[in-house]
């Protein structure tokens, strides 16, 4: 038998996802300003697109928030 559907907590994990994103792509950022002279541009290509899909994880994140709100509403 299926569990129940609990989404009391769904909010608190979406928000420390957010928060873990946005550390990561903080800290390649990071990486990316100290060593860019040093990297391949291969590499600094891979860096700036994982920071791109970052970018698109967190709004999807937030989407849901808001979505968990709404339904939190109802």
């Amino acid at each position: 038998m299926a569990k129940p559907d609990n989404r009391a907590d769904n909010v608190e994990h979406l928000q420390q996802s957010i928060q873990n994103t946005q550390q990561n792509l903080n800290e390649a950022e990071g990486y990316l300003n100290e060593f860019s002279s040093e990297i391949s541009s291969e590499e600094r290509n891979q860096i700036e697109e994982k920071n791109e899909r970052r970018k698109e994880s967190i709004k999807g994140f937030r989407e849901e928030i808001k979505d968990e709100a709404e339904h939190s509403q109802e």
